[in-house]
Order: C-alpha cells, then sequence, then structure tokens
C-alpha cells in the first residue's frame, strides 16, 4: 500500500487548479459510485487528481488514487485493494484507466456491494461500455463522458480570454450581442484555425509541432490497446480497423455505402458495422441518423463524421474545409448535449431548427423554405439575422 501512497503523492505534485475542464461543476460528487470515461489527452486523469488535491478537505487523507495498469495488480486485486485501504480507514478510491483491469466490472460491482462504506470514481476509456460490463452495473454506477476540449475552453486553456459559455438559446437570440462582445477582446478567427488543427486535447500545451504526431500515437493507442482490452481485438483485427478509419477519413463526412466498404476491405458488412460503432464508442467517429430513426448496431448509420477536427489534419494531410466545418459544428453540438439528426434540407437538425455550414458566403438557399433555420458561417467575426459565426458554436460548452 505504501507503494501506491507514495506513486499517488509523486503525482499530487505536479497538480494545480489553474484550468478546470467543464465537467468538474457538472459532475454529482457524492454519488457512491460514478465512472468518467472520455478520449485520451481528454483530461481525465488531471480532473480525479485536482479533485483530491482540492476537493475533499479532510477527506483527501481517507482518498487513494490508483491507476489500474500499475504493477501493484501484477499480484493483488483491485478487490483486496479497496479492502486493505478500507480496513486502514480509506474511504474513497479513486481508479484510473480501470478498462485495462481483467475483470473491472465484477470487481466494481463487488467493492460497491461489499464495502458499503467505501466510494470509488474510476475513469475509463470513452469505447468502455459501462453498462454491458460482465458483471451489472447500471444501477451502481452514475456515468459522466468527457469531451475533448471546446473552443472556448481552448482560448482559456491558452491563456488567451476565459469566457462563459452560452446555451443554442443564446446563439438564436443573442448571437450578434455575444459575438460583439467577445470580438472587442479577442481576434477569433485566426485562433479558430489553430483549435481546428490542433487545440482539442490539451496536449497541446506540450507543443504545437509535436500535436499532431501524439495525436496518431493516441489514435493507435486507441485502437491497439483500448479497443484490444475492451473488445478483444488481436493484432490482425486492429489492423482492419485502423483501415477502415482511414478509408473513412478520406471521404469524411460522407453518407457511406457499407457494402462497398465491405469489398473493399473484404470484409462482411456486419464486421463493418460493428468496427464503425466500436470506433463510435471509443471517440474516433461520430454518427449522424436523420430524425425519428431507430438506433441500432445493425444498422446503417446516414453518415459518418471523425470525431473532431485533429483527426482529420491528423489522418489526412490536407482535409477540405468544408467537411471541417461540418465535423467542428457536429462535435460541438454533441459535447453541449444536444439531439442532432441529419434532416431532408440542411446539414443538421437541431430542437426542429436546420442549421446550414458554409463559408462567409454561404446563403440560405437550401433552407430559407423551412420553419426555422441557421446558417452557421465560416470566416467571419459576427454576424446578422440568421447568420452565425461558425466559432461560436465552440462556447457551447
Amino acid at each position: 500500500m505504501e507503494t501506491l501512497i507514495n506513486f499517488q503523492d509523486i503525482l499530487l505534485q505536479g497538480i494545480n487548479n489553474d484550468f478546470r475542464r467543464y465537467l468538474h461543476e457538472k459532475i454529482n460528487w457524492n454519488q457512491r459510485m460514478i465512472g468518467i470515461k472520455g478520449a485520451r489527452g481528454a483530461g481525465k486523469t488531471t480532473i480525479l487528481l485536482q479533485h483530491m488535491k482540492y476537493d475533499l478537505g479532510a477527506l483527501k487523507d481517507k482518498s487513494l488514487y490508483i491507476t489500474a495498469d500499475h504493477t501493484w495488480f501484477y499480484n493483488h486485486s483491485l478487490l483486496d485493494t479497496a479492502m486493505d485501504w478500507y480496513q486502514q480507514g480509506g474511504q474513497l478510491l479513486l481508479i484510473d484507466e480501470v478498462h485495462k483491469y481483467p475483470n473491472w466490472s465484477r470487481e466494481l460491482k463487488n467493492i460497491y456491494d461489499g464495502i458499503p462504506g467505501m466510494r470509488v470514481i474510476f475513469s475509463a476509456s470513452s469505447a468502455l461500455d459501462i453498462y454491458r460490463g460482465q458483471a451489472d452495473l447500471s444501477r451502481r454506477v452514475v456515468s459522466y463522458t468527457l469531451a475533448g476540449l471546446s473552443f472556448r475552453e481552448y482560448l482559456q486553456f491558452s491563456g488567451v480570454a476565459s469566457f462563459s459559455p452560452i446555451t443554442f438559446e443564446d446563439i438564436q437570440k443573442q448571437h450578434r450581442e455575444i459575438s460583439v462582445n467577445i470580438t472587442s477582446s479577442i481576434r477569433p478567427l485566426p485562433l479558430f484555425a489553430k483549435y481546428l488543427r490542433s487545440g482539442y486535447l490539451p496536449i497541446f500545451t506540450e507543443g504545437e509541432n509535436e500535436y499532431l504526431p501524439k495525436l496518431e500515437q493516441i489514435i493507435d493507442a486507441v485502437v491497439d490497446i483500448d479497443l484490444a482490452y475492451i473488445a478483444s481485438y488481436n493484432a490482425g483485427t486492429a489492423v482492419k480497423v485502423k483501415r477502415l478509419l482511414a478509408v473513412i477519413a478520406e471521404s469524411a463526412p460522407f453518407k457511406p455505402n457499407i457494402s462497398a466498404l465491405a469489398a473493399k476491405m473484404d470484409i462482411s458488412r456486419d464486421r463493418i458495422l460493428e468496427y464503425i460503432y466500436q470506433l463510435k464508442d471509443a471517440g474516433l467517429l461520430n454518427v449522424l441518423s436523420t430524425q425519428g430513426k431507430g438506433v441500432s448496431r445493425l444498422q446503417k448509420p446516414d453518415k459518418l463524421f471523425l470525431e473532431n477536427t485533429n483527426l482529420s489534419y491528423a489522418i489526412h494531410p490536407d482535409p477540405n474545409q468544408g467537411n471541417l466545418r461540418e465535423t467542428f459544428l457536429l462535435n460541438q453540438l454533441l459535447h453541449a448535449g444536444l439531439e442532432v439528426s441529419e434532416p431532408q434540407t440542411g446539414d443538421f437538425l437541431v430542437e426542429q431548427v436546420h442549421i446550414e455550414v458554409g463559408g462567409k458566403n454561404k446563403g440560405s438557399q437550401q433552407v430559407r423554405d423551412t420553419d426555422r433555420y441557421l446558417i452557421a458561417a465560416d470566416g467571419i467575426e459576427t454576424g446578422f439575422g440568421a447568420k452565425i459565426p461558425l466559432w461560436l458554436f465552440g462556447f457551447l460548452y
């Protein structure tokens, strides 16, 4: 146990409270078992350590941070570790990368049921399906998902400026007033261009030139390690999944022809769908369906997108600007908790509002016959009427 405590103390020394992710204030930290899912590099570990270092007060000394891939677990179980800590007066266990521990769900269930006085907060890969583990956690765990940085968070984390998040309703009714206020202190367009290329994950602070190579390593790790743990991939499967991701990235966003993809890759149609939804679960793809369409993993998605624009730059050297705009907007809308579907006219349908995405000269021809519409226009600092700066949607969370 002393080994784990020393490891924890070293990590805590490097943690500061200068910047907190948006999710921090949304979590009900008083729940007995909390799961935080999210992409690699999004800041899950930092959230755990910040909570431990700055929020717990007297409970800090009764809290233990562990990471599930620590060598400690070569000859100790998660359940035994929790029991030992409880017997030493521990009340809170923070477990990082829980998906790297075999039988994680069964032992979490045993901890929850067998040690009522122990609270657990764990982090995991985006691909982890907490409710379909080997043991039933659905009635025990409260799950949260941590997205990458919004454009608003990127500005704050970069030290450029700090702004409050805005709602979708704010964007519809007050976008000009809000954008005029923001542009009175910053020039958003060059900053937005940098964000689209290399600002989605907090690791951008480690060096802009190193960001995309590190993102490529993250993609490899998600497929080779995270999905290998969770979906039992072997080396051959991982290669096929990465090939599929590369094929999708060449054209995303696009309406997939599953049969053509299957023929091109010499993989069955059902297996292609399985891989697509696993990549979605892993935070590498976003899937869009038409309004009212049932959700099934055996159902062909209507449109496929890379999960964020940084992936576009990491996988393709010269991504299409129109594709980047749509990828960005869908990403921000989804992570703001909005339901998004594909409309008959326009690019996205949100709360019965049709949204058309384009450049600064984009008009309303495609959506003007709808009851309610917005134009999300790139390349403008402020808008007018139904025309709204695209970058402003990056303030939704």
